[in-house]
């Protein structure tokens, strides 16, 4: 008998809106399962992901990975983190970045999702578009001003900006991002993995 989240799966790649995906032969990329206590929100699979099946498999996660201070074996563990970006497939190439995620695919499978994960302690909002979707009408004039006003969206959820090595001019210009800001990442996701070890 098929789990939950493998009909969600299934329902995923036949849904019409999905379809040109379907047939170039990609599938969904991203993680969910019921005992999740992290869920990572990012903006969409990279070309590799999406070519590999595997979530973050790029430069960025490295630096991901670092700042959340886990190993690689804890950032791909079905119990602890969910990767579960605002679109599931790669959006294709713009002019100089990749396309945006489609504006309705979250909204459309994320609470879907989220309904058969129950456990799930805290969203690590990656980069702007997952902020606009979970904090909503409590998102600052720029990202900038949400990432560092994260304390006010705690307990459930952490803003944090892309960990793209493209990224690198707001980093340099903004030192207090992983002077201040990572270090309370890195405590509060540690004490999530402490508190849930069985």
């Amino acid at each position: 008998m098929k789990t939950i989240f493998e009909k969600i799966f299934e329902e995923i790649c036949n849904d019409p809106e999905n379809k040109e995906f379907k047939e170039k032969g990609y599938e969904p990329v991203y993680t969910a399962w019921a005992k999740v206590k992290i869920v990572i929100v990012g903006q969409a699979p990279g070309r590799k992901a999406q070519e590999t099946k595997k979530p973050w498999n790029d430069v960025s996660w490295e630096t991901l990975r670092k700042w959340l201070w886990i190993t690689d074996e804890q950032f791909y563990d079905p119990d602890l983190i969910s990767l579960m970006p605002m679109d599931f497939y790669y959006p294709w190439k713009g002019s100089h970045w990749d396309l945006p995620p489609r504006k309705w695919f979250a909204e459309k499978w994320h609470p879907i999702l989220l309904k058969n994960m129950p456990e799930v302690e805290l969203f690590i909002l990656i980069w702007a578009y997952s902020q606009k979707y979970y904090l909503a009408k409590n998102i600052k004039s720029n990202l900038t001003e949400t990432v560092h006003s994260y304390e006010e969206y705690l307990p459930k959820y952490f803003p944090i900006v892309h960990p793209s090595p493209l990224n690198f001019r707001w980093r340099s210009k903004n030192l207090w991002f992983e002077d201040e800001v990572i270090p309370e990442l890195q405590k509060l996701v540690q004490k999530i993995i402490e508190e849930n070890k069985n």
